[in-house]
């Protein structure tokens, strides 16, 4: 009896990832907007009810590529080789990011392109969404620990409504200077402005190709922050 249920959960977890696999093409020809269950049920040769059964719906399907394409940035990230120098380790990361971006433009549109009409992200996709970020964040704890992360006499100590939003990092990151918080939010929100340069072809005739741009704009960031 037990042998048989494994049987069929493998089985099961087999056809849900061919399911995603057929749903990863589609949207490399034509994109998120209009991923549709019952043109890859035909990809594979099932009927739609037999889809449904795995997938109940088209954002259902959608929240599960998102959360795979959120492990996968996260398990790159992770990977990158840590030398314990902060600057460095910052700068692996941010390479990572970008190599993992450059090899998965679709999965990288899909979590970090514009929105999808009618879809709202569950909770579900906010831990693996923050696997890089914490990344970041502990070294940044690491780095201040060790006396390598110096705020910058020119960071404003954030006030008002901004102290009140830092506090959630605050927490997340205790030890951290809310000042260098502040630049942490910025420097990662510019890391994904530069990845959408580069893939979407806007670099071209400027800074492509832009390997030199990125190690040299990684450095900057970290700088920006403080590390040292």
């Amino acid at each position: 009896m037990n042998a048989g249920r494994t049987a069929r959960e493998r089985a099961r977890a087999e056809l849900t990832e061919e399911i995603k696999t057929a749903a990863r093409q589609q949207l490399a020809t034509v994109g998120a907007e209009a991923l549709s269950l019952r043109a890859i049920s035909r990809e594979l040769g099932m009927v739609s009810s037999a889809l449904y059964r795995y997938f109940a719906s088209r954002d259902e399907l959608l929240t599960a590529l998102i959360i795979d394409a959120y492990d996968a940035l996260g398990a790159a990230a992770e990977a990158a080789p840590a030398g314990g120098d902060p600057v460095g380790d910052w700068i692996a990361i941010y390479a990572a990011v970008r190599d993992w971006a450059r090899a998965n433009p679709q999965e990288y549109a899909l979590i970090y392109g514009s929105p999808i009409s009618g879809y709202q992200a569950p909770q579900t996709t906010v831990q693996p969404a923050s696997r890089v970020p914490l990344l970041l964040l502990g070294l940044l704890q690491r780095a201040q620990e060790s006396g390598r992360l110096v705020t910058p006499p020119d960071a404003p100590t954030p006030s008002g409504a901004l102290a009140q939003q830092t506090e959630v990092l605050v927490a997340l990151a205790p030890g951290v200077p809310p000042a260098v918080l502040v630049r942490t939010v910025i420097v990662w929100t510019q890391l994904f402005g530069m990845l959408s340069f580069e893939l979407f072809g806007q670099l071209v005739g400027s800074m492509d190709p832009a390997d030199e741009f990125f190690a040299s704009a990684s450095r900057q960031m970290a700088a920006f922050v403080g590390l040292s």
